[in-house]
């Protein structure tokens, strides 16, 4: 398994579970001393990134991209994949669309996860899925011509309704045409939904293409903290990922506290202890 950290480009996620938030240089020089493998990006759309200046930085300092995230689309537009407005569904798949591109010039995937949106007033269960059934073929597909897998992240039941564990979006995304759409297991919506982490990953097998690696402390006045600054039984997880033979990426999607430096650092810390 590998180590990655998320660098958020977008201002209005600045309150968002990423460690960074100060732009992509001064971010991959402490990610690179450090001792990371990988940088997960968060940006406001795909053409935000100078793609010569990434590369540039990537090479540099010895890193890849482990992700591209699409939040933004949401966090700006409030565009889903299961808004009831068809224009709106169409700016929501063309924007993730773009996103895949870019990502996919970097060896890549996109993550969709807020962008799934969720079924709510006049639009029904069955018809919220038949959408992203619809769009999740449609992207998965275009992610394959780029030779990645689209993530798909379940997310806990305060941020959508559609697929809050790991056994439902696997039988879900098994029932799709495409094969190429995995699922993204992130442990901070796992210590909400899951009542076994073992079971839950086993049961996604071969569909998890990436893993978030958070921790959650209700104690504390911030959750979905580094890994280390919690509660969460970390270790059963990556034993069953080391059992399905996973090897991407473990990144740390959490909040920056107390501090950016010390939430990264207690990152790969804690990468080390679990992992080696």
């Amino acid at each position: 398994m590998k180590s990655a950290i998320t660098i958020s480009l977008t201002p209005q996620a600045r309150s968002g579970p990423f460690v960074f938030h100060d732009g992509l240089a001064d971010a991959c020089i402490a990610i690179e001393k450090l001792g990371f493998d990988a940088i997960e990006i968060f940006p406001p759309a795909a053409n935000a990134i100078d793609t010569a200046e990434l590369q540039g930085l990537l090479d540099h300092h010895h890193l890849a991209v482990a992700a591209i995230g699409t939040g933004a689309g949401m966090v700006i537009h409030k565009w889903s994949l299961t808004h009831p407005d068809p224009a709106i569904r169409h700016e929501a798949r063309e924007f993730i669309r773009a996103i895949i591109d870019t990502a996919g010039g970097f060896s890549a995937p996109a993550i969709i996860g807020s962008m799934q949106g969720k079924y709510e007033g006049d639009v029904t269960r069955e018809q919220a899925l038949a959408w992203l059934a619809e769009a999740l073929e449609d992207l998965g597909e275009h992610a394959a011509s780029h030779g990645q897998p689209l993530l798909y992240e379940f997310l806990n039941r305060y941020e959508t309704n559609l697929f809050n564990r790991i056994e439902p979006t696997a039988k879900f995304l098994r029932g799709l045409k495409t094969k190429n759409v995995k699922i993204l297991a992130d442990l901070f919506h796992m210590n909400i939904e899951e009542a076994d982490f073992e079971e839950a990953i086993e049961a996604g097998g071969d569909l998890i293409g990436h893993v978030h690696f958070a921790d959650s402390n209700r104690q504390a006045d911030s959750n979905r903290q580094a890994v280390g600054f919690g509660h969460t039984m970390i270790a059963p997880a990556i034993a069953a990922l080391r059992r399905i033979g996973y090897q991407g990426y473990l990144s740390a999607e959490v909040l920056p506290l107390p501090f950016p430096l010390i939430a990264a650092e207690q990152t790969i810390t804690s990468f080390h202890h679990y992992v080696g």
